[in-house]
């Protein structure tokens, strides 16, 4: 897959303030348009995560600045990286030398992030991580051309951990995937639910792909005493233990289940009967706030049924600091030097309808707030897709990891 979009002249209702915020010399029309590449997973176990559901929303956040108004021209190309680094580095050589890509986006794969990542250096382009959850993007393989978007691991932990302790969840039980991303979110998180004043009574790591069948590790989980289940999971995996620990009747005995990584798409899947109660964490919600209302509306002009995870809502946060930052510096400036992009996107506020204020510091770490929801009983909800209700608020400054706990060569 790899499919070019034209949105050049496009024009959004509600969106007149962020046109404003374009400068005079943006007017002006460019000799070639701006290039943007979707790279995520279209066809595999996360396609619902990112995809189709991130386009949609680059292409809202190119509608809503009126490029078209300002002489500028936007394309966004797409293409599946199958999870496999190789993939996605042969897509983004191509997209770089031979297709005038200017910048890269969603990358929903660590192991593809750093691999573009690193490309883009050498190319001097531009890579928003939009989805990758690790938090080595801005630690010690930090990159001058990379900023890391939306969440990372020690975001997750913490809001989860440390929220749901100080609400009484002091003893925690773990299943966790055997690989690196179940591995650093047990890690992170056992860290801080230990610095709350709670307790880790056990963990088990089960084998992946090959695990179906969680029930003999819930059976630990309740004999443990926990008062928390943390999973440290991943798309179907966490969908089969909260259904799983359902049928076992944890919840009914008073556990809860606190899922590490987890989205608002995985509660639709699951369905309220199954995630009521279940604590998670996201950047975003549609319902949160008078802008992510009008955020969703807008996007519903265009494409009806998509409710936005934090993922997909980051590829529209992304994409509306780069084009403003493009458009500032001017378009043929922008695409002749990426790294001159990422300082300015670095050294420039952000502020958009999804995430609210925000900034970009010296190691790449994009920051906003964090929030732990609760997914409502079905009796609570008052329509399709009003699944959350707010818990906790992390503050943007206390969300993510501090900069001199990275390692990032680029911290002075």
């Amino acid at each position: 897959m790899n499919d070019i979009t034209r949105r050049g002249a496009l024009g959004a209702t509600g969106a007149a303030a962020a046109a404003a915020l374009l400068p005079p010399q943006a007017r002006a029309q460019a000799s070639r348009p701006i290039r943007i590449g979707v790279l995520s997973d279209f066809s595999g176990a996360y396609r619902d995560y990112g995809g189709e559901g991130s386009t949609a929303c680059v292409r809202q956040a190119i509608e809503d600045l009126k490029l078209g108004e300002q002489g500028i021209e936007v394309e966004i190309l797409k293409a599946d990286h199958q999870n496999k680094p190789d993939v996605a580095l042969s897509v983004a050589r191509e997209w770089f030398d031979r297709r005038d890509v200017d910048m890269v986006c969603d990358l929903n794969n660590t192991s593809v992030a750093l691999a573009v990542g690193q490309l883009a250096r050498e190319k001097n382009k531009v890579v928003l991580a939009t989805a990758t959850a690790s938090a080595v993007l801005t630690g010690e393989q930090c990159s001058s051309n990379l900023i890391h978007w939306t969440y990372d691991t020690y975001m997750l932990s913490k809001s989860t951990a440390t929220a749901t302790v100080a609400a009484g969840g002091n003893s925690w039980f773990f299943i966790v995937v055997n690989y690196a991303f179940g591995h650093q979110m047990q890690a992170d998180a056992t860290r801080f639910v230990e610095d709350a004043g709670g307790r880790v009574l056990g963990a088990i790591r089960y084998p992946f792909p090959q695990t179906t069948d969680f029930s003999s590790f819930l059976v630990q989980a309740q004999s443990s005493g926990a008062k928390v289940l943390g999973l440290a999971t991943g798309g179907a995996d966490t969908t089969n233990c909260v259904k799983q620990a359902q049928e076992f009747g944890l919840l009914r005995r008073g556990m809860r289940v606190a899922v590490l990584l987890s989205y608002i798409t995985d509660v639709h899947a699951l369905g309220l009967p199954d995630a009521q109660g279940m604590l998670l964490t996201e950047a975003f919600y549609w319902d949160l706030n008078d802008r992510t209302r009008a955020f969703t509306r807008r996007l519903h002009a265009n494409v009806p049924d998509l409710y936005p995870n934090h993922q997909q809502a980051g590829a529209y946060s992304a994409a509306i600091h780069y084009l403003r930052t493009a458009a500032a510096m001017g378009v043929d400036a922008a695409k002749a030097d990426g790294l001159a992009v990422v300082n300015r996107m670095k050294a420039t506020p952000t502020d958009d309808d999804v995430f609210g204020p925000g900034s970009i510091r010296a190691d790449g770490r994009k920051i906003h707030p964090a929030y732990l929801f609760e997914v409502k009983t079905p009796a609570e909800s008052r329509g399709p897709w009003d699944y959350y209700k707010l818990a906790a608020t992390t503050p943007a400054e206390q969300a993510f990891r501090p900069v001199s706990e990275g390692g990032c060569a680029l911290v002075k």
